[in-house]
């Protein structure tokens, strides 16, 4: 029987360090092969991770919110499940499993995270740094409320309680902690804060968030946005899908939806208009032979975009198999690195959410994105000059006037039109 080291792992070949959003597991706690162990955020992408050996879980090294290399140890497992939890192990080493495998070399295990005090309370550097800087000594720390495992003063709590003027109350146990990290129950990284007597609410950005909005300020200072704005008769799509949904649902188990019907029409045009599946290098415009479509899929941390490889050699149904697998594991945080790489074009789909119209931000280094509105019944003015409703709906196209000009950019919006309104998904599915 031997105690092995997990390590955290890495989740693609520019990332460096992980946080631990959350503990599924505590010290103490048995954990079975493959068992989710923990959940893990970087900022590219959020995965839960499995367990790589079955056994009981000895130490838990660092408490959730925390930030840690690539290859450092985070939590120590006993492959005995008789074993006592022992906070002084003799560990072998095993990396957490995912789609990316981790190439750093495991470094030596940490020391503690958490120190005992007076009163059997557990105070990190950190906490006792902050304290030490503003004038709150140690024996004032029990006023303290903590949200982490077993009443755990973190950083958040600390300074609440400064800003609030010192009355908070504390409400850890009698007991002695343990001196394992934070459970699931510790409060997560973000967790709203209040300060001082202000009307106001402070949530720190997870490491999703940050990303996103720094991807989105690098854009628009990057690239001068241009909007192309048509409207598309959606209404002979909408009787097709109509009667074919069942039957489609049926054979695949997978609900047929307008987005797959863009995603075609969206392929066909880039293959009419080749410059715009590109990005720009420098003072060179790299054309990309291969489609591969980036499809934003809203979660509870935010958008993420994965990327159907090789669309171009997919019929509709294999657009629809492969969103489906994709945006699954977007929602289960099953994405890997590979899954958000690569992508050559986006589409996003506002009109779920009930939009009518949208102007979305490039996902750099393409040149383009497709946005689609809702689809609402309107009386419209027919060629004929007859009134009929019919199901319309608004698409944008937004690209990179360094490299799509006006002309190119409004074809490729007209040939995404042309496709959804003449397109007989009996010849496509």
């Amino acid at each position: 029987m031997a105690k092995i080291e997990i390590v955290m792992p890495q989740m693609g070949e520019s990332i460096t360090t992980g946080t631990i959003t959350k503990w599924h597991k505590a010290a103490g706690e048995l954990i079975e092969l493959d068992a989710i162990l923990l959940e893990i955020s970087t900022d590219k992408v959020e995965s839960e991770i499995p367990s790589p050996i079955g056994g009981k879980i000895v130490q838990l090294l660092y408490p959730e919110g925390a930030t840690v290399d690539v290859g450092k140890p985070i939590a120590i497992i006993e492959d005995d499940v008789n074993a006592a939890v022992d906070a002084a192990p003799s560990p072998k080493v095993a990396s957490a499993p995912v789609a990316a495998p981790a190439k750093a070399e495991v470094a030596p295990a940490p020391a503690p995270v958490v120190e005992e005090d007076e009163g059997f309370r557990f105070y990190t550097p950190l906490v006792k740094a902050m304290a030490k800087e503003a004038g709150v000594a140690l024996s004032e720390l029990k006023n303290v409320k903590g949200s982490g495992a077993a009443g755990r003063v973190n950083k958040a709590d600390l300074e609440a309680y400064i800003a609030g003027g010192r009355k908070a109350v504390a409400s850890a146990p009698a007991g002695k902690a343990s001196a394992a990290a934070p459970a699931s129950t510790a409060a997560p990284a973000g967790k709203a804060e209040t300060r001082g007597s202000d009307r106001v609410e402070i949530v720190a950005m997870d490491n999703m968030r940050k990303a996103i909005a720094k991807g989105m300020v690098l854009s628009k200072q990057t690239s001068p946005h241009v909007n192309s704005i048509d409207e598309i008769d959606m209404t002979i799509l909408v009787k097709q899908r109509e009667k074919m949904k069942n039957d489609f649902k049926k054979r695949e188990g997978i609900n047929l939806t307008y987005s797959h019907f863009v995603l075609y029409a969206l392929v066909q045009a880039l293959k009419e208009h080749p410059l715009i599946n590109a990005s720009i290098e420098g003072d060179n415009i790299v054309i990309k032979k291969d489609i591969h479509l980036g499809c934003a899929v809203a979660t509870p941390s935010g958008l993420v975009v994965p990327v159907i490889r090789n669309a171009g050699d997919l019929n509709l149904t294999g657009l629809a198999r492969q969103l489906d697998i994709l945006a699954t594991k977007a929602k289960t945080k099953k994405l890997t690195m590979d899954d958000l790489s690569g992508g050559t074009y986006t589409f996003t789909n506002n009109g779920s959410f009930g939009t009518l119209i949208a102007t979305p931000i490039i996902l750099q280094p393409q040149v383009g994105i497709f946005c689609t509105g809702v689809i609402k019944k309107r009386v419209m003015v027919m060629e004929d000059d007859s009134m009929a409703i019919r199901s319309m709906m608004y698409g944008t196209h937004t690209y990179d006037h360094r490299l799509i000009d006006g002309e190119l950019g409004s074809k490729f919006l007209a040939s995404v039109k042309h496709h959804l309104e003449n397109m007989k998904i009996d010849d496509l599915i």
